[in-house]
């Protein structure tokens, strides 16, 4: 008669278990992250996977995370030519992130390379069709108008672009000493006819 005992029984059971795990190992996606899944090339269906556990068969899945916390970068500064003709440089901050990771993965190759990119020259696009004076008085308006402009564009990429803020508008030595000279003759004027007043 055949008897098995338990202790065997217990050993074969975490063998199995071990060559399971080995075969199909088991991935981790954290509650900030989705796992967007391939089967030979194929996406998966039911959409990105987390967070929590799940398995992928080793050479026929592959998998990409994509990190859905809100993400910001610099839009390094941009040389403008203002409605009036006058150079600005320009600088901005941008805060986005991914609002469907399946789209984000099969629709663009880096999103957000992509949209530091876009958002370069929408910076340049938007602020060229603005006077000097716009630019220095309207910074809220176009950080605004530049949310609503990169967010209508990125969408089909699955990213949502939270925020814009224009960070410095920088102008040229030149333009900057000449508006110095102006406020002071502007002061000096006032002084005289304060002066004259009073007399």
């Amino acid at each position: 008669m055949y008897e098995c005992s338990t202790d065997k029984l217990g050993y074969r059971t975490r063998r199995a278990l071990q060559l399971h795990l080995q075969i199909v190992p088991l991935q981790v996606v954290q509650e900030y992250e989705r796992a967007v899944i391939f089967r030979l090339g194929r996406l998966m269906p039911g959409g990105a996977k987390g967070p929590g556990i799940f398995f992928i068969v080793p050479c026929i899945d592959t998998y990409r995370k994509v990190d859905l916390r809100v993400l910001s970068f610099e839009v390094p500064p941009q040389e403008i030519l203002s409605k009036d003709s006058v150079t600005v440089a320009v600088d901005a901050v941008v805060y986005f992130r991914i609002s469907n990771a399946t789209i984000s993965v099969t629709n663009v190759e880096d999103a957000a390379r992509s949209t530091k990119l876009l958002a370069q020259t929408t910076l340049r696009n938007i602020l060229g069709t603005k006077t000097l004076a716009e630019m220095l008085s309207d910074r809220e308006a176009i950080s605004h108008q530049m949310q609503t402009t990169l967010d209508e564009a990125t969408e089909p990429w699955g990213v949502k672009v939270e925020r814009v803020e224009v960070k410095d508008v920088r102008l040229p030595v030149q333009l900057q000493r000449a508006m110095a000279a102006e406020a002071e003759a502007a002061r000096e004027a006032r002084a005289k006819v304060s002066h004259a007043v009073m007399s």
